[in-house]
């Protein structure tokens, strides 16, 4: 019986999450609190996926040290327990861009580094006894008019100067063989790419079974664990404690490592350096067997497609679509809240926009709506960074492809702290930092009118069948 649950386990805020909970296979009550001043040669804030990623290398690299993990609410309760479960090799900086800022060769390394990323989560995973669903069917992006084929065609072109990503551009045809004579929707796609460099997962399972993980390797998870501020290689804390009191405190430590992504806005020696971006999601009742035959979407298989407002999709290992996308708006401040992880006008879109891509799934019940910030810088390039003369690493701004670069940034993160270079510490994003986002108001006026923009460019295309002056415009401002 699941007894004195705690608030997150009351109410998981994700598909993903209340799956655990309703198998029975993990009750989600959070460990214990730090409740007194401690001393750990590293102290990690966040308990997701970066967080735990860092403290798996760095145990494994060396048993010797004391680490420890701080988590304000449970481990995988931010955007590691709700994002749409795509380990991939997308990076949020494009590969063009990265060579016009690193060279050629950066670039090179970087593209061949996230896919070698989605191999080893698939290998840590299975060593370390993770049943994550882990299936690797690649992802479908579909072109469903002209200026989104000629997307695609122009991404399969650049990737093959690059020589490193395995695009394949499937025509009219093959996509009507593999997904139905129908197509997918009210526009009959023109074509699609096709990239095997990605695994669906159920992300709780992978990030709560590798919080178990850890702890099997001597790091202290301590939840319900709040940070604070840090300084002069101290964390300062406040704990909830079972009793409803709470407790003040700090941690003193070597090296501090903040990986907390998007809910960095609330602290205040990151606040304007990230933006928190609400993506939300839906998911299906399990469908029949006809239904995914007229589907196409096969296990293991993500999809998404050539609009500007981003959409992503997998078949989970329940037989469920689990569909999402960005839409809903930024909030003043960088304010994030539990009631902006719900948002009918977003779920509404988001509902009318799969039935549109798959007809066969338009009377699916939805069983599941939930969402959550995820972390922006203001030049969309994610970091990995460590400062050796304070101790302090951070990792993060991933943009929504967070699932598989948090893994490259507990490996990179591991080798940084201990002053072992090799390739993964000459990686451009090793230590990149980028610039704060505006002051109020101006940082909520463009947010806003940027999100306004991206939805505009898909209804200008739409109506013109060529490619978005408003899209082109915003290029630049979103690492490509």
């Amino acid at each position: 019986m699941v007894t004195a649950l705690s608030r997150e386990a009351a109410a998981p805020p994700s598909l993903w999450l209340d799956a655990l909970l309703a198998s029975g296979t993990d009750d989600l009550r959070p460990r214990p609190a730090l409740g007194r001043n401690a001393a750990f040669d590293v102290c990690i804030v966040g308990g997701g996926l970066t967080g735990l990623w860092t403290a798996y290398y760095l145990a494994k690299a060396d048993p010797s040290l004391k680490i420890a993990v701080l988590e304000k609410h449970i481990a995988g309760f931010g955007a590691s327990g709700r994002n749409g479960g795509w380990c991939s090799s997308l990076f949020p900086t494009s590969a063009e861009a990265l060579k016009r800022s690193h060279g050629r060769e950066a670039a090179v390394a970087m593209r061949q580094a996230m896919i070698d990323t989605v191999d080893e989560v698939a290998r840590a995973s299975a060593a370390e006894g993770i049943d994550c669903d882990f299936a690797q069917g690649g992802t479908v992006s579909f072109a469903r008019n002209a200026p989104q084929l000629a997307a695609a065609t122009a991404d399969v072109a650049a990737a093959a100067e690059y020589g490193v990503d395995k695009l394949e551009l499937w025509g009219a045809e093959q996509v009507g063989e593999r997904f139905g004579a129908r197509g997918s929707g009210s526009e009959r796609p023109l074509g699609a790419v096709f990239d095997p460099s990605c695994a669906r997962i159920q992300p709780a399972k992978l990030v709560r079974g590798l919080a178990r993980v850890v702890e099997s390797l001597g790091v202290s998870l301590f939840e319900h664990t709040e940070v604070t501020n840090w300084f002069a290689r101290r964390v300062r804390f406040r704990s909830e404690l079972p009793d409803g009191s709470s407790v003040d405190g700090a941690v003193s430590a070597t090296n501090i490592v903040i990986a907390v992504e998007g809910y960095g806005a609330a602290l205040p020696r990151v606040g304007r350096h990230v933006l928190p971006l609400y993506s939300l999601m839906i998911a299906t009742e399990p469908l029949s067997d006809d239904v995914w035959r007229e589907i196409g979407i096969e296990h293991g298989q993500t999809f998404t497609d050539y609009r500007h407002l981003v959409i992503y999709g997998q078949r989970t290992a329940d037989n469920r679509l689990a569909f999402g996308g960005r839409g809903a708006r930024y909030h003043w401040g960088s304010a994030i809240r539990e009631e902006y992880d719900r948002d009918p006008r977003v779920f509404g879109h988001l509902q009318r926009t799969l039935a549109d891509l798959f007809p066969a799934a338009a009377d699916a019940a939805i069983t599941h709506r939930w969402g959550g910030p995820l972390g922006v810088s203001r030049d969309w390039h994610a970091t990995a960074s460590f400062n050796p003369k304070t101790g302090v690493g951070i990792a993060g701004g991933y943009v929504g492809d967070g699932l598989s670069t948090t893994n490259l940034a507990g490996r990179t993160l591991s080798a940084l702290i201990r002053d072992e270079q090799g390739p993964l510490t000459e990686l451009p994003w090793v230590n990149h930092r980028s610039p704060r986002w505006e002051p109020e108001p101006l940082r909520f006026v463009g947010s806003n009118l940027g999100l306004l923009a991206t939805g505009l460019a898909d209804v200008e295309q739409g109506l013109t069948k060529r490619p978005s002056l408003a899209a082109k415009l915003m290029a630049p401002l979103t690492g490509h």
